[in-house]
């Protein structure tokens, strides 16, 4: 392997679709978070792209709200 191929994880990567699912969002509003660079993804070619898990998993913890202590 050159040191100019990424490298490979066995994290899991998601189509929009699938996170559009799992967030029971319009597909819509995924492709608006990824062209505002809200969420990042791992492009495959010029039109197909997924979305790791870990950026997933970033993208909801930065939109909780912040803990108060009583």
């Amino acid at each position: 392997m050159s040191h100019h191929e990424p490298q490979l994880t066995d994290e899991e990567l998601l189509k929009p679709e699938q996170v559009a699912q799992k967030l029971q969002l319009d597909i819509r509003t995924v492709y608006r978070y990824i062209r505002d660079d809200k969420l990042r993804v791992v492009r495959l070619s010029a039109r197909e792209f997924r979305i790791r898990r870990s950026e997933l998993d970033k993208f909801l913890r930065q939109r909780e709200p912040a803990k108060t202590t009583d």
